[in-house]
């Protein structure tokens, strides 16, 4: 290509390299920070104040949970929230409820306490869920005294 030709062409300059870092980095930094932003308000927040002051009783609090031979499953069914809970013999079982929190995993804006009642086999409550994934998080005391914990994820179809 001759100098003639050439002049009619745009030519990339330094100040062109340095306007595409520019906008480059930009575009990079501002997804970044909007990213961050969305993750600090939408945190629920600690589950612990001291994650080493409760692993220190890990192992023995799974220990005497899982002595208990407890299996809870929970279902949602027709705008009922069932809980059921049986015992290693295969029988129902009828903790006292300490705490019950029904929520979405990763926000605590939508919590409730679902007001249980046992109808003889099961806990039962009322509730009205929208869509999607759901966690029960259960906080149950057995006859013996022993805590009894759970996280027990629900999915409330379309």
């Amino acid at each position: 290509m001759t100098v003639a030709e050439n002049q009619g062409k745009r030519r990339l300059t330094g100040w062109h390299v340095l306007a595409m870092f520019v906008v480059g980095f930009s575009i990079i930094i501002g997804v970044n920070l909007v990213l961050a932003f969305s993750a600090v308000r939408t945190f629920p927040g600690l589950e612990t104040d001291s994650s080493y002051v409760a692993s220190q009783s890990f192992d023995e609090d799974r220990a005497a949970q899982d002595a208990l031979g407890w299996d809870v499953s929970a279902a949602i069914q027709a705008g009922t929230l069932e809980l059921a809970i049986t015992g290693a013999d295969g029988r129902p079982v009828r903790p006292e409820i300490v705490s019950m929190i029904l929520g979405r995993a990763t926000t605590v804006d939508r919590d409730r306490t679902p007001a249980f009642e046992w109808d003889g086999a099961r806990f039962i409550a009322p509730v009205d869920l929208s869509p999607g994934n759901w966690n029960l998080r259960a906080e149950l005391l057995a006859e013996d005294g022993t805590r009894f914990s759970r996280r027990i994820p629900l999915v409330v179809p379309q």
